[in-house]
């Protein structure tokens, strides 16, 4: 197969309601949730407008990169029975970004997204080259356990792993310094976070600086690519949409003298 870039430069029921568009949703799916939350009172259930959990399933690795002006399209290929339930239109987060398959190969168990200029621009899917691993989490089904928090994958800003530290036996703790220190504000002690993907819980918080620590787990290691990811590596960074809203308001307020 004829490939653009091989390495080089790193450049219970449920009710069906509407909900605003989202663009890494094909146009057969957009607008549509499910939600599996009915109020007390028997009216409508609601479900946050989000498609992932923050459970990464495993690492893909990508096995070739297509360059365009602006624009690339990335072939991963996929862990053995990944692929069981993938279809063109249907929605993966790699490393936490919400792609949309535009194509299936499933002798070779692979996956094709195209990736835009902004997404290049605001994430390190614009870094992959060949060989290297990243995250995967399909979209979340109904009736899925949601073991970590809601995600979107619309990613906000990158970070940098600054420091890196054994604690214990086989515990790492990360100190992340935030890209944009605009976002620091929504980054909170015991707060979510989601990491390339991953959900996780914020530990200490350095406002001034833009920097938290993460506790994190052999399993979390093992599974995910933070287990490889070197100091001074690049990572992608989604707060907590209800942290936002909740910081946001209490903003807005202030700032029109209601508190």
């Amino acid at each position: 197969r004829a490939c653009g870039v091989r390495g080089g430069a790193r450049a219970g029921s449920f009710t069906r309601l509407r909900a605003p568009q989202s663009s890494c949703l094909p146009p057969s799916r957009q607008g549509l949730v499910f939600s599996p939350f009915r109020p007390r009172d028997g009216g409508k259930r609601l479900l946050p407008n989000r498609v992932f959990t923050g459970i990464v399933e495993g690492k893909a690795e990508v096995s070739c990169v297509d360059e365009g002006e602006e624009f690339r399209t990335l072939t991963l290929q996929f862990p053995g029975g990944s692929l069981d339930r993938a279809k063109v239109g249907a929605s993966v987060a790699i490393n936490g970004t919400c792609l949309t398959i535009v194509e299936v190969l499933r002798d070779t168990s692979e996956l094709k997204f195209d990736v835009i200029a902004e997404t290049l621009r605001r994430t390190n899917l614009g870094d992959l080259v060949l060989g290297d691993a990243c995250n995967f989490e399909r979209a979340a089904r109904i009736g899925d356990e949601i073991g970590g928090h809601n995600v979107s994958g619309h990613v906000h800003t990158t970070a940098s792993l600054c420091e890196q530290e054994r604690t214990g036996d086989r515990n790492v703790r990360f100190r992340v310094r935030l890209g944009d220190p605009e976002y620091a504000k929504y980054v909170l002690p015991k707060g979510y976070v989601a990491i390339d993907g991953i959900s996780l819980t914020v530990g200490e918080v350095s406002d001034d600086e833009g920097e938290f620590n993460l506790y994190l787990i052999p399993e979390t290691l093992r599974v995910t690519t933070l287990g490889e990811k070197p100091v001074g590596g690049i990572v992608n960074v989604e707060i907590d949409s209800q942290t936002q809203t909740i910081v946001d308001t209490i903003e807005k307020l202030k700032a029109r003298g209601d508190l």
